[in-house]
């Protein structure tokens, strides 16, 4: 039986030479292609009970989806099929896009202004054990993570409860939902949020998520 690959795109052309790039690199596997998530969803219900699961191996998503984010697909996909690598397939390459994804669970970001060739290169690296990224968020990610203002957020200390609060913020929980993981008030953890940003000289979610990936809490 056939590999499976679902790829979850809304763009026709886009489509085709994704489905193109996969059967290069991967012509054994069989690849279910959609424009919605809610059709992307009954596909992984459907799925989730039969005896093809253990076939299932790769995602590609977009985030930009007629019917909601990529982002919701790549959460259940970390929780549901956690043997899958969700690639997201994209036009941003802004950082709030890029650690929003990663910290959701993606395993690989390729840019959709990748031609076919390119898209199968980065493609092939998951036969060795590699994640596929675009060249230029690779060089990115290196980047941020060799910024100053990293080195010296490396050394501030945050307690226990701070800690907490970062990994869960970096998993996409939401101040309320990361209230309820630990058996606080949203007003509590809120302010550890708001003690986080300022110790580490940080102002947004995706900061947040970048600085818990550095610490190896998410």
């Amino acid at each position: 039986m056939k590999n499976l690959c679902l790829l979850v795109e809304d763009q026709p052309k886009t489509q085709e030479f994704l489905i193109k790039a996969m059967n290069q690199v991967f012509p054994e596997t069989q690849v279910f292609a959609c424009a919605y998530l809610k059709d992307a969803q009954a596909w992984l219900n459907q799925l989730a009970n039969s005896d093809r699961k253990d076939l299932f191996k790769v995602a590609l998503i977009d985030l930009g989806l007629p019917d909601g984010s990529g982002i919701q697909l790549v959460k259940k996909l970390r929780e549901q099929f956690p043997q899958v690598l969700s690639v997201v397939v994209t036009i941003y390459h802004d950082d709030a896009h890029l650690f929003d994804a990663l910290s959701a669970g993606a395993s690989g970001y390729i840019l959709k202004d990748e031609n076919v060739e390119m898209v199968a290169e980065i493609l092939k690296r998951i036969q060795y054990g590699e994640p596929p990224l675009s060249p230029s968020i690779a060089h990115r990610l290196i980047s941020h993570f060799r910024t100053p203002e990293a080195a010296k957020n490396k050394d501030v200390d945050l307690t226990a409860r701070e800690t907490e609060t970062l990994a869960l913020l970096a998993k996409g929980f939401t101040v309320a939902e990361a209230a309820g993981k630990m058996g606080l008030s949203a007003q509590t953890v809120a302010g550890y949020v708001k003690i986080i940003y300022q110790k580490l000289h940080i102002s947004s979610r995706a900061e947040a998520t970048r600085e818990a990936i550095r610490r190896g809490l998410a």
